[in-house]
């Protein structure tokens, strides 16, 4: 496991912090496939996509998980900021990064991603065809659940509240110079509306796996370009990568995933449902993240080759 730093092609102000894991019995002279691996909203490097990361190292591949541009390690102001445009291009900014690496064969890039990374990956891969093979985790397409809710149950046009809000935010940005903030996991236990997002609490804010670059909010501002984003725009035209979708059968979040899998376009796509797990189970739940490795692990030697 390495530590690097390099600078976000896409906006050369910015410096992307990133964990790059090379496989067991590395040969730098050697070609080796490669998976891009994107973190939750309001997460960072360190945490789930990190523990991805360095599990599929061990298989085999080269994996890189990086914080998002203005979270965690990696520079840009505001901070956490949660732009979706900036989040999915993050992900081709680092494929960029990975090109420049002699040892990771670019015909061989995969990648994967968590929660909101998971969307943000099926966007990146909509519109960058070097990512070769899509992996999905407890996948979140985040304007869809700000629009309709956790479980899907809010009408679109009831959304609207949301988009004062952030318009509000940024009037009031301007005039203070500082940024609202708001929460992406409820902030405090008594929050939760349910069992699977006080888990989401205490994943974030308790021992569990809080990280101090981690703070669990981001920007009120942000929510301008949230609720109008649609993470599998043009899935049924341009997602014909390989997809294999993870989820928990119990997940309140997993109608995000049937969404992905009959929307994308590509004729070589799986469903793997990890009986009895939740959303949060597929983030650190050791037997749970076990099954969902081993899968994957398979999906991206088969696609990419190892």
């Amino acid at each position: 496991m390495q530590k690097i730093s390099f600078t976000n092609s896409n906006n050369p102000a910015i410096t992307l912090s990133a964990v790059l894991n090379l496989p067991e019995g590395f040969d730098e002279n050697g070609s080796y496939p490669a998976i891009v691996v994107s973190h939750p909203g309001g997460g960072v490097k360190e945490q789930t996509a990190g523990t991805y990361a360095a599990e599929l190292a061990r298989r085999g591949f080269v994996t890189i998980a990086y914080d998002a541009s203005h979270q965690g390690e990696s520079t840009g102001t505001p901070r956490q900021l949660e732009n979706p445009h900036v989040r999915t291009e993050d992900v081709s900014a680092v494929i960029d990064h990975l090109t420049t690496l002699p040892f990771v064969d670019r015909s061989r890039i995969g990648a994967m991603g968590i929660c909101a990374g998971a969307g943000y990956t099926v966007n990146a891969a909509i519109n960058d065809r070097r990512i070769r093979a899509v992996g999905t985790v407890s996948a979140v397409n985040i304007g869809a659940m700000f629009r309709n809710g956790w479980d899907n149950s809010v009408k679109d046009a009831d959304a609207l509240p949301l988009l004062e809000m952030g318009s509000n935010a940024r009037t009031a940005d301007a005039a203070s110079g500082t940024h609202a903030p708001m929460p992406l996991a409820p902030m405090n236990e008594a929050d939760a509306p349910n069992e699977e997002l006080r888990q989401a609490w205490e994943y974030y804010h308790t021992q569990r796996a809080q990280c101090a670059t981690a703070p669990g909010f981001a920007t009120a501002r942000s929510l301008t370009q949230l609720v109008t984003y649609d993470a599998y725009h043009m899935a049924d035209v341009y997602l014909t990568q390989p997809l294999l979708v993870v989820a928990g059968s119990v997940a309140g979040s997993k109608w995000m995933s049937d969404d992905l899998l009959a929307r994308a376009a590509s004729t070589d796509k799986a469903l793997h449902v990890v009986e009895g797990a939740n959303h949060m189970d597929l983030y650190d739940g050791r037997d749970q993240v076990a099954e969902a490795v081993s899968v994957l692990a398979q999906f991206f030697a088969e696609r990419l080759g190892n």
